[in-house]
């Protein structure tokens, strides 16, 4: 290890070291953009992906007078995901303001609630990559709103730091939040990088569920900020915790988790400070750079909110909106693994690449579930590696790859001729039936074109006939080749085979 040079030292520790040295203390803190139309106190559209600065109104821009509202189907589903997290809903719940100066608040403050949050005391059941369970407490999930978006110019990170200009998009201000804290993990030792993967994991896949929101970790609707502290092996007092944010997928959860474990340990051997603070991930290296010192509660000056009255949960609602409650993941899941027949490990699989809900969807359309597996973990697999996101991300819907299944079903498509549809979809070329027209990728049905190419074939083969004759019938694949290629990869092998089999005898 080399030695500290500065304050901020980003020096390693083995990670073996750090576990026989320290014992890691998590808190996961987890921001869910909810899917409403409307914003959470405003009338302005929540829509994803409009123009700059074009979703907005007096209330979400701060201006003097404008006054909010609370959307109620945002405190429904904020009901509806503390009832997912077995937490208690709170009959009476407030808004405070959390008061800070930044340019992705208009106002100055933000709408959140403090000491009195809609739902509390919960847990989420996961299970770890070997099947252990692991029950993760959840502390809160409490309503808040949205900042704005803040683009910088001119630097080399696209972070505050180095920047010439500063562009806000206020879109995004007063998007409803549900923001989900867990009580301090404890006693995770080497796997704490591994829990706090799986239980954002699972909590993505619940919220999912559940209908409220897309958990799209890629666009923002899913944020996860990790807190880690060390603290010497045989100790019970908290160390300094630092919190790591800008984390976007699940994989950089870990990474994440693991190199504060081992900067921190680092740290602390040489004798340097730890320092509350945030820090952002770096998704190129898995490391983490210094952010801004962290502010304490003390510091947000939080209090009541007097333009909005207090939420009133009475229990005959919060009733109504349990019954609403879809099928739990967990008991799909085990559901789904005895009827198709899988093993725990390919679950697991299946759950950890993300595939699970598209094969499911892909099945509901219509798709056998080998078919719609085969499709999702293989050809779409290597497609989102090649595009560098994850199979969410695809632009390819789950009645899409049901319909490149039932072309192939009904002899329209070869396999060969569907991978080249669905590269069509993936390029933006239309649905699936609009790829195949304009390429004109419909299987070759003429028997007399493609018994014409057998001819072909077989009279610029004689080497080849001699030997199927003797008894090689091996040798007929360059042949079908031959058929292939001759009709642009239109005719269907089975089909070419027979011609071929009935001419030779």
């Amino acid at each position: 290890m080399t030695a500290v040079v500065n304050d901020y030292s980003d020096d390693v520790m083995d990670f073996d070291e750090v576990l026989e040295r320290f014992d890691p203390v998590m808190g996961m803190e987890v921001h869910v953009e909810l899917l409403t139309k409307s914003k959470m106190f405003s009338t302005s559209s929540a829509e994803f992906g409009e123009a700059p600065n074009s979703n907005v109104d007096p209330v979400c821009l701060g201006l003097p007078g404008a006054l909010p509202v609370v959307n109620r189907q945002g405190v429904e589903w904020a009901i509806k995901i503390g009832l997912a997290l077995n937490c208690e809903i709170a009959p009476y719940s407030r808004f405070a303001r959390k008061n800070y100066f930044y340019p992705d608040q208009p106002k100055n403050y933000q709408i959140s609630q403090y000491d009195e949050p809609i739902a509390h005391d919960g847990y989420l059941d996961i299970v770890l990559d070997d099947g252990t369970p692991w029950r993760i407490e959840i502390e809160r999930a409490h309503m808040e709103e949205d900042t704005a978006k803040l683009t910088h110019l001119g630097g080399a990170t696209g972070r505050i730091h180095g920047a010439t200009a500063s562009l806000v998009d206020v879109n995004r201000a007063g998007i409803p939040l549900i923001e989900i804290v867990t009580k301090p993990i404890e006693g995770a030792g080497a796997r704490a990088p591994e829990v706090a993967r799986a239980y954002v994991t699972a909590l993505r896949e619940l919220v999912k569920a559940l209908g409220v929101s897309d958990v799209r970790m890629d666009q923002g609707s899913m944020r996860v900020d990790s807190n880690l502290s060390l603290r010497p092996i045989g100790t019970t007092e908290f160390g300094t915790r630092t919190e790591s944010k800008n984390i976007n997928s699940l994989k950089s959860v870990e990474q994440a988790v693991r190199f504060e474990m081992q900067r921190q340990a680092a740290c602390l051997v040489n004798g340097v400070e730890i320092v509350q603070e945030t820090r952002h991930y770096q998704e190129a290296d898995g490391t983490t750079a210094k952010g801004r010192p962290k502010e304490t509660m003390a510091d947000y000056r939080y209090f009541n909110d007097p333009d909005l009255p207090p939420v009133l949960a009475p229990a005959e609602w919060v009733e109504e909106i349990r019954a609403t409650l879809p099928e739990m993941p967990w008991i799909r899941r085990a559901r789904i693994q005895e009827e198709w027949g899988l093993k725990d490990e390919e679950m697991r699989d299946l759950v950890n690449a993300g595939a699970l809900d598209l094969i499911i969807a892909t099945v509901e359309a219509g798709a056998a579930p080998a078919e719609a597996r085969s499709w999702w973990v293989a050809y779409l697999a290597q497609k989102a590696n090649e595009a560098g996101t994850d199979l969410e991300g695809l632009p390819i819907a789950p009645a899409q790859v049901a319909r490149v299944v039932a072309l192939i079903k009904e002899g329209k498509l070869t396999n060969k001729l569907a991978r080249t549809a669905v590269d069509g979809v993936l390029a933006g070329e239309g649905d699936v039936d609009e790829v195949v027209a304009a390429r004109g990728l419909e299987v070759v049905r003429d028997d007399g074109a493609i018994e014409q190419a057998v001819d072909d074939a077989l009279a610029a083969n004689p080497d080849i006939v001699e030997k199927y004759r003797a008894g090689n019938t091996k040798v007929t694949g360059a042949i079908v080749g031959q058929v292939m290629k001759a009709t642009r990869g239109k005719a269907d092998p089975a089909q070419v085979n027979k011609i071929i089999a009935a001419k030779l005898g």
